[in-house]
């Protein structure tokens, strides 16, 4: 094979060679409408008007051709096939690596594509397909599954909130729905993140509802989605057992126990069911989902590992092994607190506040996190945000911001900006901040009267709570400009995503102190209420 038929990809630190023909890329070359192949600048201020999620990038063309390509696998091949590397299935050009539950909403979609042009979907030679009628497509499929899955979910989560008044709902409804994090990554990325999401988020209305069986369910649908969602599994397993304790183990909470247990593998069972016949099929799926040669983290991802990374190369210093075993270690004692009180003292509250400790945990310090993984964190801090407005809403704001280095690759700019400043103004509005930024309005009292007993001089200072907002505002603001029109050392190449990664991983420790100290000292009567 001569040097011009092929193309070297540096994907998740190793290279790999992909064999392309050169009249196959110039083919699918000329699927790209000419609009969008009249950009190509690098360094255009403002030049992401265009929604491209990676694509016209030859040769993996991006998440965009991902998504496409795992439609064409799923139409085209029998289901044994699907997780194999074969002639038809190169595993190294974007080779499916999620559940059963994936893979079948792709092989759907593959075939309503197959219906309306088979040219999306055939085989090998469809394979860095563009076209503004494929986009639309594919953009149509996100917004299907949105208003099948994710909107119902948070329409009844808000609506179905007690003792909440109706400005607070509407006010919420609003603000999760245009965060600007999952709208820019499911529309602009050519993802579908809110149909995990959306799963696990009717698995918390169900509990909330105390419909355990059904909430399991939900969840278990979520995690054979993504296999992301194990982010909140921990959460959702020490709320189910602190039940089935507080109901007696060796009475009705024994027989709940089994109920879920019997839930959970039925549900299982039923997404795995055409890779159960061979323990090869099985085994070669949980390989797919769980690569672990992939290292530490992906990229510039806000995370600790990523950010002291540059003061420490622990990639480097440490073994494989060894970065497992840190990041387990890490996580676990994060973790730890929230699942043990939420065990001990199951509620509703709780449990909501468990989730975004646990998720936020896991981002921060678990191995081969993507910067797409604050999304996990991002939809239990939501949930939150009647209890705490203020910090959730700039939380929101960060971990989009954190996502900065991904939305530029894919020319979203623009779109980041539009829609930040419209989820900004609209919060504002509708969530205000208070007038007296007090340790009472920031849920913090109970936190410092405690300090205070050691501490007597102890005053929480609100103006510089507020400054400390602006200041961030700012700060990501300068870094989004920076990045956009500045050109980096050539010693630092990655300066602008590093600082990016570096400044919101900061951010992220200390939103994970903070709501830490919320949900173990709240008052007691509060956290037993019964309440979404």
């Amino acid at each position: 094979m001569c040097a011009g038929q092929c193309h070297s990809v540096l994907t998740q630190d190793t290279y790999h060679i992909k064999l392309f023909p050169p009249q196959e890329v110039q083919a699918n070359r000329a699927h790209t409408s000419v609009g969008e192949n009249s950009i190509s600048s690098r360094k255009l201020p403002f030049k992401s008007t265009i929604w491209k999620g990676g694509a016209h990038k030859p040769p993996m063309f991006g998440d965009y051709e991902a998504q496409r390509h795992w439609q064409e696998i799923t139409f085209s091949l029998p289901v044994k096939q699907w997780y194999f590397n074969s002639t038809d299935n190169n595993l190294q050009y974007w080779g499916l690596d999620y559940p059963p539950l994936t893979a079948y909403h792709s092989f759907l979609c593959g075939h309503i594509a197959h219906l309306l042009n088979p040219d999306w979907v055939a085989l090998n030679t469809s394979q860095g397909y563009e076209s503004f009628q494929h986009k639309l497509f594919m953009r149509t499929t996100v917004l299907v599954a949105d208003l099948i899955i994710y909107i119902p979910a948070v329409i009844v989560y808000c609506f179905c909130t007690r003792e909440v008044s109706s400005k607070k709902r509407i006010s919420s409804l609003c603000c999760i729905l245009l965060y600007p994090g999952l709208i820019l990554i499911d529309y602009g990325h050519f993802q579908y993140n809110s149909v995990s999401l959306g799963f696990a988020l009717w698995g918390v209305i169900a509990l909330s509802f105390e419909w355990d069986l059904l909430g399991s369910l939900a969840f278990s649908f979520a995690l054979n989605y993504k296999q992301m969602e194990l982010y909140h599994s921990l959460p959702f397993f020490c709320y189910l057992f602190g039940k089935c304790l507080k109901r007696g183990i060796t009475g009705r909470g024994l027989f709940l126990l089994f109920k879920i247990g019997v839930t959970v593998i039925a549900s299982f069972a039923l997404c795995w069911i055409p890779f159960l016949t061979e323990t090869g099929q099985m085994l070669q799926v949980l390989r797919r989902l769980f690569p672990v040669g992939r290292g530490l983290f992906e990229d510039k991802v806000a995370n600790v590992w990523c950010s002291l990374s540059t003061l420490f190369k622990v990639k480097k210093v440490l073994s494989s092994e060894s970065q497992l075993q840190l990041s387990f270690l890490c996580t676990l004692l994060s973790v730890l607190p929230s699942c043990i009180k939420l065990t001990m003292h199951p509620s509703v509250r709780g449990f909501k506040f468990a989730l975004v400790n646990c998720a936020l945990s896991f981002f921060l310090y678990s191995f081969q996190v993507h910067e797409k993984s604050i999304l996990l964190v991002a939809l239990p801090v939501s949930l939150i945000i009647n209890d705490a407005p203020w910090i959730s809403t700039w939380f929101l704001l960060v971990s989009t911001f954190s996502m900065l280095p991904l939305l530029l690759k894919d020319g979203l700019l623009l779109a980041y900006i539009i829609t930040s400043l419209v989820f900004l103004l609209v919060s504002k509005s509708l969530l205000p901040a208070p007038a007296n930024m007090s340790e009472d309005s920031l849920n913090l009292k109970p936190f410092c009267i405690s300090v205070r007993r050691y501490l007597p001089w102890f005053r929480l200072p609100g103006y510089l709570i507020k400054l400390s907002f602006y200041t961030s505002l700012m700060g990501m603001a300068s870094l989004t400009l920076a990045s956009d029109i500045l050109v980096p050392p050539l010693r630092f190449p990655d300066l602008f995503p590093v600082l990016v990664s570096s400044f919101s991983c900061v951010h992220f420790l200390v939103f994970l102190f903070y709501f830490n100290i919320i949900y173990f000292w709240h008052s007691s009567n509060e956290s037993s209420k019964k309440r979404l």
